[in-house]
This record gives C-alpha cells, structure tokens and sequence, in this order.
C-alpha cells in the first residue's frame, strides 16, 4: 500500500530556471512519467491515440500509459526533439507504434495535419487528448501583453477546437475526448490570470461538446491537475515559486505525471462508457468543486 504523502519527492527542490517550453531532462528531481510502475492490462488494445504535448510531463506519462494499455499513438509537441524521441522510443519499447510530429498547435493547418496523420498510419483517431498549454506568471495586470493573451488562448483554447473539429468526423462511435484542464478553471490563481481563464474555457468547451456530441457516440470530458511536476513549472515561474512548488496543497507537494495515468486511461477506454461532461480532479487533496 503507498502512502500518498511519500508517494513524489517533497520540496525544495534543486531545478533552476529554464527558458520556455522547458526541458524535462534538466530538471531536479526528474519527473516520474511511470517507466517503472505503470503496468497495462489491454484497456486500450487496438486504439489509436493523438496526444498534444505529448513528448514531457502529464502528455509523456499519458502516451506511455496508452501504449501500455494497447494503443498507437502520435504525440504532437512543439520543438523539443530531444524529448520527442525519448517519448517516441519508450513507446515503441513498449511495443506500439508511435509518430512523433513537431509544430504550432495554435495554427489550425498544422492541427489539421495532426489528424491527418494520425488516420494515415493508423487508419483511424480513437483517442483526442487536448493537453498541450501556454502559461506565464505575472504579478500585476499591466505585464500581460496583448500577445501573451492571445497565444495563451490560441494555445490552450482555439487549438483544443481546430483539433475536435478535424478529429470528429474521423471518429466512431465509442471514440474518446480528453482535455487537460487544471485546478485553476475553480480556483484561479491571481498570477496565472490568462492561463487560469483558458483552463475554465477549456472546462465549458468541454462540457458542451460531450451535450452536441452525444448523438454520434463520442464522450468528451477533463482531467484537472492540481501542482504538477512537469517542464512547464521551471521555464514559466520564478525560481523561488519551482523551489517550493506544491508544497501548498494538503499533501505538502506536487503531483507526479505518473498520478495521472490512472484517471486517462480511464477515460479513454470503454470502461467509461457513461462518463461524459466530466471533469476528474487530481489535486492533491485541494477541493475541485
């Protein structure tokens, strides 16, 4: 039986900060994706998975989990190559196939070209997760550029409905939509003010679409991270922030991508067949109401 307190390392934490998207292989701790716990029993066999940020972090943990579970999968992700190709290799060891596929979520051609190639080489789009995401920390309004906004949305927001409007038609009833939301669409925190509003946008996208989708089978539904322990924490907030990041919640510390595994395969498989317009809370004992 694990302790949930003593089941991720504790802060503070050594990581120091890295400019953005960030690198999981510089942090310290190294994230725990679950190469060495995450044990697959069929749940997904067959089905094939397009993931977005799929290379590092809770996208790195979902693909190989999925792979474990059976599934295919392209992970789409912005330029880090290097962990692409970690992510790419530990499913195919895994395996599964996988299609590692570089660019910019935020132009809907590219989103397009996603799912193009996720029915070229697996014929099919079983699986959507919306993970992928923007976020910089700001301590006053006025350092919030009227870029930032807009690629935080176009990022978290306009991306996650160019993806379901091109993988939709691809997809057959019993299909899956799963978006990353995060504790911040309740509880929004005063220095993520653009992210927090993506997230709670994303939230109701979602919750809408499982209603208009219904009809053709396909379930939609959210999983809303407390603190996780991902390359998005050092290449978007300050350094005293990363050093003593998750050490706010009841659990005194961040959440594992590994701990997330649990609540998307879940989703993804048919085993939730009555869940739709959900949002699955992992937050460390923070209330997500």
């Amino acid at each position: 039986m694990t302790n949930p307190l003593d089941a991720g390392p504790k802060p503070p934490f050594e990581t120091t900060r890295q400019p953005p998207p960030g690198l999981e292989s510089q942090m310290r701790p190294l994230p725990d994706y679950g190469a060495e716990s995450y044990v697959g029993s069929g749940k997904l066999q067959g089905k094939a998975a397009l993931i977005t940020g799929g290379d590092s972090g809770i996208g790195r943990a979902v693909a190989l989990a999925f792979a474990r579970e059976g599934a295919d999968v392209v992970i789409s992700y912005l330029d880090e190559d290097s962990d692409a190709e970690q992510t790419k290799a530990l499913i195919e060891q895994s395996g599964r196939r996988c299609v590692a596929m570089p660019g910019d979520i935020r132009d809907e051609a590219h989103c397009g070209r996603l799912v193009a190639a996720t029915v070229e080489h697996f014929g099919k789009v079983d699986i959507l997760v919306n993970n992928a995401a923007f976020q910089m920390t700001h301590k006053s309004l006025e350092e919030i550029t009227a870029e930032e906004f807009d690629r935080t949305f176009r990022t978290n927001v306009f991306a996650n409905f160019f993806l379901c409007k091109a993988a939709v038609p691809h997809m057959k009833p019993g299909a899956s939509i799963i978006s990353t939301a995060s504790v911040n669409a309740d509880k929004p925190n005063a220095t993520l003010v653009a992210y927090a509003a993506t997230k709670g946008a994303i939230q109701n996208l979602s919750g809408g679409m499982a209603q208009l989708l219904a009809e053709k089978g396909i379930r939609v539904n959210c999983v809303a991270p407390g603190p996780i322990w991902t390359p998005l924490i050092p290449s978007t907030m300050p350094e005293e922030q990363v050093k003593t990041f998750g050490s706010q919640t009841p659990m005194k510390r961040p959440g594992q991508p590994a701990e997330l595994q649990a609540a998307y395969v879940m989703l993804a498989s048919d085993q939730a067949s009555y869940i739709s317009g959900a949002t699955i809370a992992v937050t460390g004992g923070v209330p997500f109401i």
